[in-house]
This record gives structure tokens, C-alpha cells and sequence, in this order.
């Protein structure tokens, strides 16, 4: 992967995949932008990769467009963007809902990707193209029982890029989805002795996986992370199309 002269953005960038992320990015001679809520650890690693530290909460509406914002007024364009940051639900989505919990991981592990995109996909538009990698999970492809509201997350994140990636693979605008089995990083550190002897990934598995997406990746597609595997896209089956239709109508949904 060549990124001489280009400019990365990556949320969660202080910890885990995201710091693993950064180093990868800077080795392949990317100017970076960390953007994670922990001011302190978003400044190291900004430090370490020779970039641009935004602390930010990324459910906020307005800090993904400033962020891009700091990144183009810092470096002239932006070219990549990761959207990684995330949190665990932390209750079961079934009963006795914490509605705070509940709008906390909405908001972290979607709004954010969808804030993210709409505000990078200008300023890729005005570097000629660019590459989005929104970070899901294995979760987003499968259940994950006990965590139904992070699953839902996942799914909607998976979702979201396929069909966005439709919509600006035409511009040279590339978006796809990371979506990594159980990874050992702080993410899941107050649960990390109930995973035993099973086989996890490190945050750099993850990392080599999107740096894979970054430089082969097709429109759209959803690469699964495991230990033990090449990264790879997943595979979705197709849906049975109504008996005897040809190519589905591009429907305007918002006008009915």
C-alpha cells in the first residue's frame, strides 16, 4: 500500500485498532488525523505518527464535519478515511432497556459512521476520489447473543456501506466495511478472562486486514477478520427477486 502524499483521518485512533491503524497508514506514508474522545491518548499517538490530534466526541453532528475540516485546512485534502471508533452494548437488548446505553452505542457505533461519511465524501470529492473503511464486525454479518443492540449496530453499519458504496463508486468514492471477529484490545478488556484460551485477533490483525481493503478492495465489500485467515470479502447470497422480474426500479423512496 503507497499513501506518499495523501491524507488519512481515523476516529478511535487512540487505542486499539485505530492506534493500530495509524502506525500502519504512516508506514505507508499517510499524514494522519487521530480523532478519539480520549484527548490524551489521541495526542500521543498523533505525536508517535508526526500528525494532527482532534479530541472529539464523534456522536456530536458537528465534530466529524470539523474534524474534516482540520484535516483539509491542516494538510491542503483529505483521501482516507477509517470511521472505527465503537463501544459494546453492554446490556442485552431484550428487557429492562437502558435508554441512555442504548443512544450511547447508536450513537458511537452508527451515527458516527453516518456523520463521518457525509462529511468526508466533499472533501474526497475535491481530492479527486478517495477510500471510506467503516469498522463493523463479525457481528454485523452474524447474531451475537447477549448483545443484540451492538449487533444491531453492526448490521446497520453493513448495511449502510453496501448501499453507499453503490451510490459513490461512480465518483471514485470507494466504500467498504471491516468486520473482525473478538480482537484484544481495550474495547473488551473488563470481559477479556471469559474469552479463556479461544483464539482472539490483535488490533494489528485488524489493521493488516484494512490496510488489505485499502489497497485491493472492491466497492462495497465487507471483509471478515479472523485469527488464522487471510482477510477476505464475505460472501452475501443474493435475494430471490420477485418471480418473473427483471432489474429492480430505482425507486425514490423519500417521494411516496
Amino acid at each position: 500500500m503507497d499513501l506518499t502524499g495523501r491524507v488519512a483521518l481515523v476516529t478511535g485512533g487512540a487505542s486499539g485498532i485505530g492506534a493500530a491503524a495509524v502506525d500502519r497508514l504512516v508506514a505507508a506514508g499517510a499524514q494522519v488525523v487521530v480523532v478519539d474522545r480520549d484527548a490524551g491518548g489521541a495526542a500521543v499517538v498523533a505525536e508517535k505518527a508526526g500528525g494532527l490530534s482532534f479530541p472529539a466526541d464523534v456522536t456530536d453532528p458537528s465534530a466529524m464535519p470539523a474534524a474534516v475540516a482540520a484535516a483539509e485546512e491542516r494538510y491542503g485534502r483529505l483521501d482516507v478515511v477509517l470511521l472505527n471508533a465503537g463501544v459494546t452494548g453492554g446490556q442485552s437488548g431484550t428487557e429492562d432497556l437502558d435508554l441512555e446505553g442504548y443512544r450511547r452505542v447508536v450513537g458511537v457505533n452508527l451515527d458516527h459512521v453516518v456523520f463521518g461519511l457525509t462529511a468526508a465524501v466533499p472533501a474526497l470529492r475535491r481530492s479527486g476520489g478517495g477510500r471510506i473503511v467503516a469498522t463493523a464486525s463479525l457481528a454485523g454479518l452474524v447474531e451475537l447473543p447477549g448483545d443484540a443492540l451492538y449487533t444491531a449496530t453492526k448490521h446497520a453499519v453493513v448495511g449502510y456501506v453496501r448501499s453507499a458504496a453503490a451510490t459513490l463508486s461512480a465518483e471514485g468514492i470507494r466504500v467498504n466495511a471491516v468486520c473482525p471477529g473478538f480482537a484484544d484490545t481495550p474495547l473488551i478488556a473488563g470481559v477479556r478472562e471469559q474469552f479463556g484460551d479461544f483464539p482472539m485477533l490483535t488490533a494489528d490483525d485488524v489493521a493488516a486486514g484494512i490496510e488489505s481493503i485499502l489497497d485491493h478492495g472492491e466497492p462495497g465489500q465487507c471483509w471478515f477478520v479472523q485469527p488464522g485467515r487471510e482477510p477476505a470479502p464475505y460472501g452475501f447470497r443474493g435475494v430471490p427477486s420477485p418471480k418473473g422480474a427483471g432489474r429492480p426500479p430505482e425507486v425514490a423512496w423519500q417521494d411516496h
